[in-house]
């Protein structure tokens, strides 16, 4: 089978199509060409690309193609080594998720206010989480944010947050979701 060359070469969720359009987004990156198959098929993916290679739309196509926005539960955890890596990724993903009605997606990061975050939390489950290792284990700890519903686990940037200390909080996380 030949890789695919644009997003409409690939099985997307027509709710998709709207973000894709807004961001003018036609022609697959090499990243995107290779990885979105696989995780369009639910197959676990090792990616690594530089620095603006398309990577984040690549696992957030695939994180929003397998999120049920009428369920509301959180079914998808994006783990981030920096808080400003975790706003960047979550509004990449608020922008392909346009065309998808009800979707919540919250972004849980340490060097904020934890109040409002549980407030939020307290409301309705996000159906995608955006976060810090850290943050998103201490929510967890609280009994604020509920992983059991959680599909999907994207560790974007894991060798740094390795390097940065983080590989107890997620054998934590990674602990808590469903096998």
């Amino acid at each position: 089978m030949t890789q695919p060359t644009t997003f409409a070469d690939l099985t997307l969720d027509p709710d998709l199509r709207p973000g894709l359009n807004a961001l003018d987004y036609t022609a697959l990156t090499p990243i995107q060409a290779q990885a979105l198959p696989a995780i369009l098929d639910g197959r676990d993916v090792i990616a690594q690309a530089p620095t603006g290679s398309g990577k984040t739309a690549a696992f957030g196509l695939g994180v929003l193609q397998r999120v049920d926005a009428r369920n509301v539960k959180t079914q998808a955890l994006v783990l981030c080594p920096t808080r400003e890596l975790a706003d960047q990724v979550g509004k990449q993903l608020r922008r392909l998720a346009t065309g998808i009605a009800n979707l919540k997606l919250s972004v849980l990061c340490g060097g904020i206010p934890l109040a409002p975050q549980l407030t939020s939390l307290a409301q309705h489950a996000p159906q995608v989480v955006v976060g810090t290792p850290g943050r998103v284990l201490e929510l967890v700890q609280k009994n604020a944010l509920d992983l059991r519903g959680v599909r999907t686990l994207v560790l974007d940037e894991a060798d740094r947050m390795l390097d940065m200390g983080f590989d107890e909080p997620i054998r934590a996380l990674v602990k808590r979701t469903p096998k």
